[in-house]
C-alpha cells in the first residue's frame, strides 16, 4: 500500500501529498550519523555542513572508525569549531559504540523504541536526535517527532493548533498522529516540506 493512499485519509495533510513522493533509505556507519547530528545541534545547516567537512578532513576526507575518533586528541577535535561539550559528545558516542559492540545490522532490527532506549543511554544524545537517526540512517517508516520546532510549527499552521501549554500541545499532536501509523515519517517528511516551501508565514 503506498503511503501517500494511507495519508489522503488525513483531509488536511491530503492537500500537502501532491508534492514529490519521499523514500527512505537506510544509510551505513551508524556512529557517525550520531556524531554529525551532534556537531550540527543549534548550528546553520551551512555551518554545520563546514565543520562536518573539517571533522572529516582529520581522517583524510574519510568517516573514521569509532576507534580513530575516540584515540583523536580532544584539543584537536575542539581546533575545528567544536565546544568542550561537543567534543565530549563525540568522543561519548564512539566510546559507547565500541564498548557495547554495536553494528548496523543490529541497529537495523531493533524496533524504534528499543533504539531510543539504547542510544539516549549516551551522554549528549537526546531522543530527538535519535528520532532523525531512525528516519535518515535506519530507514523506520513509524516515527514521529513530537518535540522537533519544524514539525510543531507545520502542525499548529495546518490544523489551527490552539494550546495554551507545550503539554498539551504534545498531546494534541501526538492524537493527530495516531491516525498516520504505520507512514508518520513520511507525514513528518512533507510537514518540514510545506512549512520550508510553501506553508504561509
Amino acid at each position: 500500500m503506498s503511503y501517500k493512499l494511507h495519508l489522503k485519509k488525513d483531509k488536511a495533510l491530503a492537500a500537502l501529498l501532491k508534492e514529490d513522493t519521499h523514500t527512505l533509505t537506510k544509510r551505513k556507519n551508524t556512529p557517525i550519523r550520531l556524531i554529525a547530528s551532534i556537531i550540527s545541534q543549534q548550528l546553520s545547516t551551512q555551518v554545520a555542513k563546514i565543520i562536518f567537512t573539517r571533522f572529516l578532513d582529520l581522517y583524510g576526507g574519510k568517516e573514521p572508525s569509532c576507534e580513530k575518533v575516540l584515540s583523536t586528541d580532544p584539543l584537536v577535535l575542539k581546533g575545528i569549531g567544536l565546544s568542550n561539550a561537543k567534543v565530549n559528545y563525540v568522543q561519548n558516542v564512539a566510546g559507547f559504540f565500541i564498548e557495547h559492540k554495536i553494528t548496523d545490522a543490529q541497529l537495523y532490527k531493533m524496533p524504534p523504541e528499543e533504539v531510543i532506549e539504547l542510544l539516549t543511554q549516551i551522554k549528549g544524545v537526546g531522543r530527538w536526535t535519535v528520532e532523525m537517526l531512525l528516519m535518515f540512517s535506519l530507514g523506520h517508516e513509524d516515527v514521529f517527532a513530537v518535540d522537533d520546532l519544524g514539525i510543531q510549527q507545520a502542525m499548529i499552521k495546518l490544523y489551527k493548533i490552539k494550546y495554551e501549554t507545550k503539554k498539551e500541545l504534545r498531546t494534541k499532536m501526538l492524537k493527530k498522529a495516531e491516525g498516520w501509523t504505520p507512514f508518520k515519517t513520511y507525514a513528518c517528511l512533507h510537514l518540514w516540506k510545506w512549512k520550508d516551501t510553501k506553508a504561509p508565514v
